[in-house]
């Protein structure tokens, strides 16, 4: 009788083992599928802003437009006028320019897919203030860009910075004509 009862106490050990280590991996599996994504963009002219509603549909990711408290005008963007408002802020390197809203429970997503146009080369200066406004230790950071001509190159580099224990991954530069079919096999090359 001892021996059947420590042989059954033997088994039930063994599969009780089993039934852990099937739910350890389904617990481990589950967690990675169920990375939280933000898309955040600025667009000033509607490129960038139509790049992001591709990347967050196709991610079923939630989206978030920062939101100038001073709106950008067609002026404002001229990059003939060197007295134009985007001209200046390339200039100083200080300038951050106030945003209007905020993402709320920003701490709760995994993975931040970040866009905006490149100007002269650079983020615009609007977005050193989200990112300074923001905590994105342990995020993984997806910059991607729109320009009629210049590649996302360094621009990511100063927001880079600012972006304390985040793991950065390879961003894109996209035109204004990039169809949906580009974004998604971008966005597929991830691995997300």
């Amino acid at each position: 009788m001892k021996k059947i009862l420590t042989l059954l106490v033997v088994i039930l050990g063994i599969f009780v083992s089993c039934s852990n280590e099937k739910t350890e991996k389904t617990d481990s599996s589950a967690k990675e599928g169920s990375k939280k994504i933000l898309v955040v963009y600025f667009s000033a002219t509607g490129n960038t802003k139509r790049i992001a509603q591709i990347i967050a549909s196709d991610k079923n990711a939630d989206i978030f437009e920062i939101v100038p408290e001073s709106p950008y005008t067609a002026e404002d963007l001229n990059s003939k006028n060197p007295d134009s408002k985007a001209a200046k802020e390339k200039a100083d390197k200080s300038i951050r320019p106030k945003i209007k809203n905020s993402v709320e429970n920003f701490n709760q997503y995994d993975v931040v897919f970040l866009g905006y146009p490149i100007w002269w080369g650079e983020a615009p200066r609007i977005m050193n203030t989200f990112v300074e406004s923001n905590d994105f230790n342990g995020k993984t950071v997806i910059p991607f860009v729109t320009s009629g001509s210049s590649e996302i190159g360094t621009s990511p580099n100063p927001l880079k910075e600012k972006t304390k224990g985040a793991a950065w991954k390879e961003g894109k530069r996209f035109s204004g004509s990039s169809s949906e079919a580009d974004v998604k096999k971008w966005i597929k090359g991830l691995g997300l």
